[in-house]
């Protein structure tokens, strides 16, 4: 039981501290709620969900069965998830963003933003890369990676959609806030300095 409390608890801090960090989602939301309005931007949240649910069902049942078939191929890819953890992780610390730019479009108002979510997760190969070298350090030994996957999957949602009624709710302060080099170079370094934390753990971690 401890153990898989250890690991829940271990993976919300994760989520919650890299659902944080500025990235093309947060930049979605806020654009969005400052352009086309709150409705819109919790359409494109919802879709950014379900954008992670997609990935999530896909690094589901694509891990389950390759831990089930081969204990080689799940190592490769165990160290594979390290090594670009890794690289984000140097990347992060050694170049840190010194600005956040929510990007202000000419584009005509779109009635489906939520299928905008959707492809804006979906279409990003980063996500579905991201969530196989993290997710699996998360699976306690001996429980099922596919109901594991989708519960850890479950967990992202949730926060990043408490998360993005906090930034619709708050756009402008918020969003000058996420502006600040000094914040951006921060969250950058200290995200980095978890993910190298997470590849080391991976890379040890045993099935």
């Amino acid at each position: 039981m401890s153990s898989v409390m250890d690991a829940l608890m271990t993976f919300s801090f994760a989520a919650v501290l890299l659902t944080l960090t500025p990235g093309l989602d947060t930049a979605l939301v806020l654009r969005t709620a400052a352009v086309e309005g709150r409705k819109q931007a919790t359409q494109a949240a919802l879709g950014i969900g379900a954008g992670c649910l997609i990935w999530g069902a896909a690094v589901a049942f694509g891990l389950g069965a390759l831990i089930a078939v081969s204990e080689l191929a799940y190592d490769i890819l165990k160290y594979c998830g390290a090594a670009y953890l890794s690289w984000l992780g140097i990347n992060m610390l050694l170049k840190p963003r010194k600005q956040f730019a929510i990007t202000e479009s000419s584009d005509k108002p779109s009635s489906n933003w939520f299928l905008k979510g959707v492809l804006g997760n979906t279409l990003n190969p980063k996500v579905g890369i991201f969530y196989v070298s993290f997710l699996p350090q998360f699976i306690p030994p001996g429980h099922s990676p596919l109901v594991w996957t989708f519960g850890l999957v479950a967990i992202h949602m949730t926060i990043g959609f408490i998360w993005s009624m906090i930034l619709i709710g708050a756009t402008r302060p918020l969003a000058s806030f996420l502006r600040k080099e000094k914040v951006i170079r921060w969250m950058d370094r200290t995200t980095g300095t978890i993910f190298l934390l997470f590849a080391a753990r991976l890379a040890f971690s045993r099935r």
